[in-house]
């Protein structure tokens, strides 16, 4: 793509493509119900669809993945305060909460949530068209999310229908039987990934019987190309960047009526499935007694690659929370893609490149050079802002982080440690948003941790070398 005039003439795009670490709040961030009109999204999409699909299929994935059997296959992470990295890190006011997202059941990344449920409503839906599977209500999205406008979640299958009636079974853990398997085994999921994406998508289709491709690049963890290939999973490596590789498993899939792309640009489903992290983090904050209104805002850190899983749960958490939370994304230096799209109102016609920087960090996961259009579109008017972290100070915060709470996440992860002191030190920010110093005092700051779970020890360990 050519380039757009000369970038360099903007003084902030001149920090970015020196790798200066910047913050950006966005002038144009609008309220809440302004900011979801203007998404073109139903709010349908995350209870009537992800949701109620995640609840039926419960049963299978607690059979399937033993770790989430106490759960009773709630895929769930936890929320800890963490008092002595606040104090590490300098947040004299209000709180610091570590959402555990490294430690999430199935793949160990905020990419479960999205990953699973877009394999899981692939599956159903064969399973349905196959005859195994009973038919849902007409109500009831199956394969189109974002014209699922008013579902009922409690009626989304037929009534009537057992093991042994025409139509199909309801019972979701016969996913695990031969008749199920089989039908599976014709079937192939492909995707593009920098990395955890592909662990949820391969996990979670090798657990059904699916066949499953991974486009990756080069640069991807050597670790988690093995883990997959161990499953069964197909690992194809591009020498160039995220965007090739998910280009090539897009045109991979287009051609085979019997192959399901995962589009990380642009999936709803996917977006859906990250989004059901807003009612369920309500629920989490609401048992540990903290107030989330007007008066006791709270600040959530994302890291930033493509920006799909941020920004679902961005958007669930809009839909809960209303203005009351503010969502603020993390990047690196070397691919602050989101941030460039955004800023230069320009979203997927624009890449990192064009400053000169080529998505090499120690962020493996955010290491994306072109952001996803339909995120930066959608929600352009409901995330606050954006910052930029350098390798450097991402390995400082993995040490910072394992030395005052004894957690080893990955340098990506850590990216959402360093929100804070960005909202902070701008009062530009805090006066458009009428932020007060009261407010301030009361503040919930929220960083998510985005994966790290399933690095292997030795790596990890690396980390804090």
């Amino acid at each position: 793509m050519a380039a757009h005039g000369n970038l360099r003439d903007d003084p902030f795009l001149t920090r970015l493509a020196e790798q200066e670490p910047s913050a950006w709040f966005n002038p144009a961030v609008t309220t809440t119900g302004a900011g979801l009109a203007a998404s073109g999204l139903s709010s349908g999409i995350v209870d009537d669809a992800a949701a109620a699909r995640l609840e039926r299929f419960a049963p299978w994935i607690a059979q399937a993945f033993p770790e989430t059997a106490d759960a009773r296959g709630v895929i769930e992470s936890p929320l800890y305060a963490a008092p002595d990295m606040q104090r590490e890190l300098g947040v004299t006011a209000g709180r610091l909460l570590l959402k555990r997202d490294d430690i999430l059941p199935v793949s160990g990344s905020i990419k479960a949530r999205g990953g699973v449920h877009e394999v899981l409503e692939y599956a159903e839906s064969l399973a349905i068209e196959a005859g195994l599977l009973a038919p849902l209500n007409s109500g009831c999205a199956t394969r189109n999310l974002a014209s699922n406008e008013g579902a009922d979640p409690t009626s989304c299958l037929t009534t009537g229908n057992n093991d042994d009636e025409p139509g199909g079974t309801t019972d979701y853990r016969a996913f695990g039987s031969d008749p199920f398997r089989e039908l599976m085994a014709q079937h192939r999921v492909v995707v593009g990934s920098t990395g955890n994406l592909g662990l949820s998508i391969g996990i979670t289709a090798a657990a059904l019987g699916l066949q499953a491709t991974v486009h990756m690049s080069t640069h991807a963890q050597a670790w988690k190309k093995e883990l997959l290939r161990s499953l069964g999973v197909e690992v194809v490596e591009h020498s160039t960047d995220y965007t090739a590789a998910v280009k090539a498993g897009r045109k991979s899939a287009q051609a085979d009526p019997t192959t399901h792309f995962v589009d990380d640009e642009h999936s709803v489903s996917l977006f859906a499935g990250y989004a059901v992290a807003g009612r369920r983090l309500a629920r989490q904050l609401a048992n540990q007694d903290f107030t989330v209104d007007g008066d006791h805002p709270l600040f959530v850190y994302l890291p930033c690659g493509i920006g799909g899983a941020p920004g679902g749960v961005a958007y669930g958490l809009k839909l809960e929370f209303g203005d009351a939370v503010h969502c603020v994304f993390a990047e690196p230096t070397a691919a602050p893609c989101m941030m460039l799209g955004v800023y230069t109102g320009l979203h997927d016609e624009i890449s990192v490149a064009e400053l000169g920087l080529d998505t090499h960090t120690v962020a493996d996961g955010l290491a994306v050079g072109r952001p996803s259009g339909f995120v930066g579109r959608r929600m352009q008017g409901l995330i606050d802002g954006y910052y930029t972290v350098t390798d450097q100070r991402m390995k400082e915060l993995v040490k910072a982080l394992y030395a005052t709470e004894g957690i080893l996440a990955e340098p990506s992860a850590a990216a959402s440690l360093d929100g804070p002191r960005w909202i902070a030190a701008d009062a530009d920010y805090l006066q458009r948003m009428n932020l007060t110093n009261q407010q301030l005092q009361n503040v919930t700051h929220l960083a998510w941790l985005t994966g790290g779970g399933m690095v292997p020890e030795d790596i990890q360990r690396g980390y804090l070398a």
